[in-house]
């Protein structure tokens, strides 16, 4: 086995951390002022607009999507250590590359299961970022979980479908910038089980789209990425060519769509997880107790062992998943994918929270970003289907064996 990264990619690894060194990590502190002068809440901070320009003039655009390198894609293996480079400065960094949620995963489903029609008018500004977009799947009345369980309906009437139900957690929503809305609803509900649903695009303008709240993560609006708002579907009328794909569909496009998700966001927390153990070893070598540095504290340097040994597992975890989806494809790499997004939320969750404990007070606080962090890694534990859901799955396939 080879464990180096290629040389192609070692060289965009370093074109990157330039990059986050000369533009990223001196913008944080430009976007939380930026982010407290805004007149709308909702909308986008001028320096997004200001790192994405230089990121497409250095190459560093729409680099997940994998299988498509006329975009700027590259394969799995190769984006995973960029991705975990992002993921230091997750307000940031990905969106600066067009490489953030739900666009990504909104630009794969039409990249695989668009028509021509349908990549024109909503694709293409995707992949140039001069639109947003959306991702309505789950509703508050239901266990998500099982997205069989979905209520809103689908009914044909003519040239049209109309769309009624409520969704809630639509992250970017809120955002001036969002255009559209991919919504998965209920064309048939006494089909089988997994054929009940379909997709169908949704221009946020529609009449009968009511954006009701904003929903919080742990009290965070994130309304930096557009919020993750509460949104009701009340007659709302679209073309039927707005359907992606074919009735019946949905639940086979949500998987498509999910599985890269899946991996993107455990890179990038890799990231987060290496940012903040280096953030603790600096904290714990300056600051004293008890008349000694706290690094010379065990518990202390074992929390640093301990952080550092579960990086590497879970890195090495994910570029497997990583190398089997470029090789086997999403499918054959199911098992990976399930057994990564239940380590890895898990295990960065566990470092934040040491890395919190070693700052004190100053963790908990808005001057450090490992509270929001810890925010965004506990809600991974349920974003793009919960633990038990992976847990369950997992189980099942490993007593297969041995029937």
């Amino acid at each position: 086995m080879d464990f180096a990264h290629s040389p192609e990619t070692e060289e965009l690894r370093q074109r990157l951390l330039t990059f986050m060194d000369e533009h990223v990590h001196p913008a944080e502190a430009v976007l939380q002022q930026q982010l407290a002068e805004r007149e709308n809440p909702w909308t986008r901070a001028p320096v997004v607009r200001e790192l994405q320009a230089e990121a497409r003039k250095r190459g560093l655009w729409n680099l997940f999507l994998a299988g498509h390198p006329e975009h700027g894609g590259l394969p799995n293996l190769q984006y995973a250590p960029l991705a975990e480079i992002t993921g230091r400065s997750p307000q940031l960094a990905p969106i600066a590359l067009n490489c953030d949620a739900p666009d990504t995963g909104n630009m794969e489903v039409l990249t695989m299961f668009g028509t021509p029609e349908q990549k024109k008018q909503w694709l293409e500004p995707l992949l140039d970022a001069s639109i947003r977009s959306a991702f309505a799947m789950t509703e508050p009345e239901v266990a998500s979980s099982d997205a069989t369980n979905i209520t809103t309906s689908i009914v044909r009437e003519g040239d049209e479908y109309v769309i009624n139900g409520r969704k809630w957690f639509i992250t970017g929503a809120l955002s001036p910038e969002c255009t559209f809305f991919i919504v998965m609803g209920k064309t048939d509900p006494k089909a089988d089980r997994h054929k009940q649903q379909s997709m169908i695009l949704v221009p946020r303008n529609t009449p009968g789209v009511t954006i009701e709240r904003g929903m919080s993560v742990y009290g965070y609006d994130d309304s930096d990425h557009g919020g993750h708002p509460e949104v009701l579907f009340e007659d709302v009328r679209v073309p039927v060519e707005n359907l992606i794909g074919g009735e019946g569909e949905g639940f086979a496009i949500a998987q498509a769509r999910l599985g890269p998700g899946r991996i993107h966001h455990c890179m990038r927390l890799i990231g987060m997880a290496e940012r903040a153990l280096e953030m603790t070893c600096r904290r714990v070598l300056d600051r004293e107790a008890f008349g000694r540095p706290l690094a010379e504290q065990g518990v202390v340097r074992e929390w640093i062992a301990e952080a550092r040994v579960a990086i590497e597992q879970v890195r090495l975890l994910v570029l497997k998943a990583a190398y089997l989806m470029d090789t086997v494809g999403n499918k054959g790499a199911h098992t990976e994918i399930q057994a990564i997004k239940i380590a890895t939320p898990r295990t960065v969750e566990w470092i934040l929270d040491k890395a919190i404990q070693a700052h004190g007070a100053a963790g908990l606080s808005q001057d450090l970003p490992l509270a929001g962090w810890m925010a965004g890694a506990r809600a991974l534990r349920l974003a793009d289907g919960p633990d038990e859901v992976h847990l369950r799955s997992l189980g099942r396939a490993e007593l297969k064996k041995y029937r």
